[in-house]
């Protein structure tokens, strides 16, 4: 798999596009989308051309940014909404070294994933966004960074928290962790967010 900082979007090909169409639906510049997900603009437009993969936080954020879901961004289509998904019907996306699976109907409210994140990776991301975040752990243990607070999470745990809270998560084990990740989605192109390292700190 490409990685985030090199090469082309080989694994999630309908990105690049879906992610142009969805920031002029919004009807924001290169610059105003850039500048709410805390990119350069010159970054975006290599994630629109192509150039280089998103990663699943930057695609979560994108999508709050447009008002829509990465099943969308990923150029997924709703034939309807089932209320049922089925275990067959998860196919695995890979998107910055994180696995994840749909795990709910696209285009509610909110979105339910399963996610599998490996040891070490996006683990100095911070995130800040309107909204609320639920998680479970399925397997692995799992390090939640709340504002200023440190949480361990070992299978059976859970955390429910107001996504305002700077937060970031990273494995703990070698082998990863498995979690039930649910979010929800404003529907507001102008909604404010914020990516990038904790300066001085380390995951």
């Amino acid at each position: 798999m490409s990685s985030p900082e090199t090469g082309p979007a080989d694994d999630l090909p309908l990105v690049a596009p879906q992610l142009r169409a969805l920031r002029r639906r919004s009807a924001l510049t290169l610059e105003a989308a850039a500048r709410s997900a805390g990119l350069s603009p010159a970054h975006l437009s290599r994630l629109e051309t192509g150039q280089r993969q998103p990663s699943l936080p930057m695609l979560l954020s994108l999508a709050r940014i447009y008002g829509t879901t990465v099943s969308e961004l990923l150029g997924e289509t709703v034939a309807d909404r089932d209320a049922v998904v089925r275990a067959a019907d998860m196919e695995p996306t890979a998107a910055g070294g994180w696995t994840y699976r749909q795990a709910g109907a696209p285009g509610r409210g909110m979105q339910a994933l399963r996610l599998h994140v490996p040891f070490g990776s996006q683990g100095d991301i911070v995130r800040l966004h309107p909204g609320e975040e639920w998680l479970y752990v399925l397997t692995g243990r799992l390090r939640l960074r709340l504002g200023d607070t440190t949480h361990r999470l070992a299978p059976g745990d859970s955390a429910h928290f107001d996504s305002l809270t700077p937060h970031r998560i990273a494995a703990l084990d070698q082998d990863g962790v498995e979690l039930l990740f649910v979010h929800t989605l404003l529907q507001s192109p102008t909604a404010a967010l914020c990516l990038g390292a904790t300066p001085g700190e380390m995951p």
